[in-house]
C-alpha cells in the first residue's frame, strides 16, 4: 500500500519537444500527456496479438477475483473485463462475499492456478479485513501473477529481470517513452513508497538510468525533493498534495492519484491548475495514469498467454 495512504488505482511515440511547456502571456503552459489515446493504441496492438494467439487455437483469458461489494472496486473489475473482451481476450470475473473465509478463496486461487484457459489471475485489492492480502497475493502462481505483486515477481523486477511488470508502473513508463522524455542521467522523483506503484516505479526509473529519490510520509521537505526533479511521479493517494510551488519549470509530472474532492469531481494528487503553469509536461486526472493502467493488464495477460502457448508448442 502506499505509505502516505493508499491512492485509487491505479494509462507512434511523439517525439520530445524540448520541455514540451508554451508559454502564454508570461505563464507556462504544460504540455498534456494523453493517456487515453496512448491507451488505445496499446490496446490495438493487444488486440492483434490475441487474434494471432486465438489462431493457433490459444485464447488468451484472465480471471479476475472480485470480494465483496465494494462500489470503487466493481468500477474497476468492470472496466477490467471490457476492456480484455474488447481486446478478444477470454474473461471471467468471479466474485464472493465478503464473508468468505480466506481457505476458501485460496482454494479458489488454487482452482484457477490449474485452469489451462485461465493465462492470468487479478485478485481485486482492498480485500476485507479478516483476508490477508499478502497470502492470496502469494498463492498466485508466478506465472499468472499479470499484477507483477508476487515476491518471485517483485525480487525479478529488483534484480532488473521482470517476467511482469506491475500495471500502473509500467504504464508511466510507455508514457515517459511515447513523449521521448529522457531518463538517462535524469533526476527522478517518486513521492509515495507504496509495493504497487512507488517502489515498482523507482526500480524501472532506476533501470532506464535516471537518479531516482524515494519520498515516504516521513521525508523531511518534501518541496526541497520534488523541486530537483526532472520527472516527478506522485502516488500517496492525499488529493491536490503537490501544487506548482512544488514543480522544477519544465518538469514532467506524473500524477498516479484519483480522488474525488470536495466538489465530487475528480482529482489527482497533483493540483494540476496550479502545475501546469509550471511544468514542460503533465498527465491530467482522469485520462491520464488510468487508462494505461488497464491497458498494461492486457499487456501482461498477452505475454502470460503467449509464453504459455510457447511453452506447449
Amino acid at each position: 500500500m502506499h505509505d502516505f495512504e493508499p491512492a485509487g488505482p491505479p494509462q507512434g511515440p511523439n517525439p520530445p519537444r524540448g520541455n514540451g511547456a508554451q508559454r502564454h502571456g508570461g505563464n507556462m503552459t504544460a504540455r498534456i500527456i494523453d493517456g487515453n489515446a496512448l491507451s488505445a493504441r496499446i490496446r490495438e496492438d493487444v488486440a492483434e496479438r490475441a487474434q494471432k494467439l486465438t489462431g493457433r487455437g490459444v485464447r488468451p483469458g484472465l480471471a479476475v477475483v472480485l470480494v465483496g461489494e465494494d462500489p470503487a472496486s466493481q468500477v474497476y473489475v468492470r472496466n477490467k473485463v471490457a476492456a480484455c473482451e474488447k481486446a478478444g481476450l477470454y474473461s471471467i470475473k468471479e466474485q464472493y462475499p465478503a464473508h468468505i473465509t480466506e481457505a476458501e478463496l485460496l482454494s479458489h486461487i488454487a482452482r484457477l492456478n490449474q485452469d489451462p484457459a485461465i493465462h492470468g489471475i487479478l485478485v481485486q485489492l482492498p480485500l476485507p479485513k479478516h483476508i490477508d492480502s499478502h497470502k492470496v497475493i502469494e498463492a498466485i502462481a508466478a506465472e499468472k501473477d499479470v499484477d507483477g505483486f508476487h515476491i518471485s515477481n517483485a525480487g525479478l523486477l529488483m534484480t532488473g529481470q521482470p517476467l511482469f511488470r506491475p500495471c500502473t508502473p509500467y504504464g508511466v513508463m510507455k508514457m515517459l517513452e511515447s513523449e521521448g522524455v529522457p531518463l538517462r542521467g535524469a533526476e527522478a522523483v517518486v513521492v509515495g513508497a507504496s509495493n504497487i506503484v512507488g517502489k515498482p516505479m523507482a526500480m524501472l526509473l532506476l533501470q532506464a538510468g535516471a537518479t531516482v529519490t524515494l519520498c515516504n510520509s516521513k521525508t523531511r521537505d518534501l518541496g526541497a525533493q520534488t523541486r530537483r526533479a526532472d520527472v516527478l511521479v506522485v502516488a500517496t493517494g492525499r488529493p491536490r498534495m503537490v501544487d506548482g510551488g512544488m514543480v522544477k519549470p519544465g518538469a514532467v509530472v506524473i500524477d498516479v492519484g484519483i480522488n474525488r474532492g470536495e466538489d465530487g469531481k475528480l482529482c489527482g494528487d497533483v493540483d494540476f491548475a496550479s502545475a501546469s503553469q509550471v511544468a514542460g509536461a503533465i498527465t491530467p486526472v482522469p485520462g491520464g495514469v488510468g487508462p494505461m493502467t488497464i491497458a498494461m493488464l492486457l499487456v501482461n495477460t498477452i505475454e502470460a498467454a503467449e509464453r504459455a502457448a510457447g511453452a506447449t508448442a
